[in-house]
């Protein structure tokens, strides 16, 4: 039977296994101060409320489908033109036939003064993430002074497909003394890459606020309010007495409409308190061309003699409408 021997150790072997330890020391010691050299700035940066921001999820592609902008040879080469500087690696834009068959097939007229609920049905059936709508046409003008000529123009919608909200118009025009020459510089500014890439940025912008939104009231509890009735009698029939304005406000006409002679409705949802204050405005029917913003704030400048069912006052959801015709020349 063989006895135990011990391993022989050599001089060098106690100072490696000492370095090594002191190696290992050393290393740590400045892991340590690493992290406590980042304290200072990451507990600057939480006083300011500002956290570590999480790695950003790519954005998917904007699916956008663009409606005819009428039945003229304009009307068509103008939103063809857009269409076409829409492409983008951002987004997705839909062939124009199949958007043509889609909006004829949910019932579209041509309309570019939609209610929300109307224009969500349109995206339904376009099964789009936004949607454009447009007129454009070509006019023969004969001013008071001066002499005849030629203006080309297109209005643009660009609508949320999920909300039904407009979120942008703009208005196009060129005056030549042609109509050749009027459309080509219309044509010219729609290819633009300055227009799409304003366009693109609005949209972004809508659909982050839009999915901010959702976030929010998936969390909130909103309170309900009730929507007052349409008719007087049905009101009174259930102890209700409907809210009265004070004084009516008279939105006015902006140049913007004036410019275009727009005659169009504006329709406004108004959550007014139990004390007949209003609280929140919200667009229901839009027109563009300033005439939504107008109303919204007129509408704000309104105070009510409160609502109240069986004598106690109660707060309530009541639809304005506006009317707005082109003033007489």
């Amino acid at each position: 039977m063989s006895e135990f021997q011990p391993r022989k150790t050599f001089p060098f072997s106690r100072r490696a296994v000492h370095l090594g330890q002191t190696f290992r020391w050393v290393i740590f010691a400045l892991l340590v101060l690493c992290f406590f050299g980042s304290l200072p700035a990451l507990a600057s940066r939480l006083r300011a409320g500002k956290l570590p921001e999480e790695p950003r999820q790519a954005e998917r592609p904007a699916v956008i489908a663009v409606v005819e902008f009428g039945n003229s040879d304009i009307a068509r080469l103008a939103s063809e033109r857009f269409a076409g500087s829409l492409k983008t690696p951002d987004t997705v834009i839909l062939d124009q036939d199949q958007a043509r068959a889609a909006a004829r097939g949910a019932g579209y007229q041509g309309s570019i003064n939609l209610s929300l609920r109307e224009a969500r049905d349109l995206g339904a059936a376009l099964g789009c993430d936004f949607f454009i709508l447009g007129d454009a046409q070509t006019l023969r003008r004969s001013p008071s002074s001066g002499p005849v000529y030629f203006e080309s123009y297109a209005s643009i919608f660009a609508v949320s497909a999920r909300s039904g909200r407009l979120i942008n118009w703009e208005r196009l025009s060129f005056q030549a003394a042609t109509p050749a020459l009027a459309e080509r510089g219309l044509l010219a500014e729609l290819a633009t890459p300055d227009l799409s890439r304003r366009l693109g940025l609005l949209l972004r912008q809508a659909e982050r606020a839009e999915r901010g939104e959702r976030e929010l009231t998936s969390h909130l509890q909103v309170p309900v309010i009730a929507a007052a009735p349409d008719d007087d009698k049905l009101a009174a029939a259930e102890g209700l007495r409907l809210p009265r304005p004070y004084r009516r406000f008279v939105p006015p006409y902006p140049a913007t409409a004036a410019n275009a002679e727009v005659e169009a409705t504006v329709d406004v949802l108004v959550d007014l308190d139990a004390s007949g204050e209003v609280n929140r405005v919200e667009v229901a029917r839009w027109a563009g061309f300033g005439l939504d913003q107008a109303t919204i704030e007129t509408v704000r400048r309104l105070h009510f003699f409160p609502a109240q069912r069986n004598g106690v006052a109660i707060p309530i959801r009541v639809l304005l409408r506006y009317n707005f015709r082109k003033p007489a020349k």
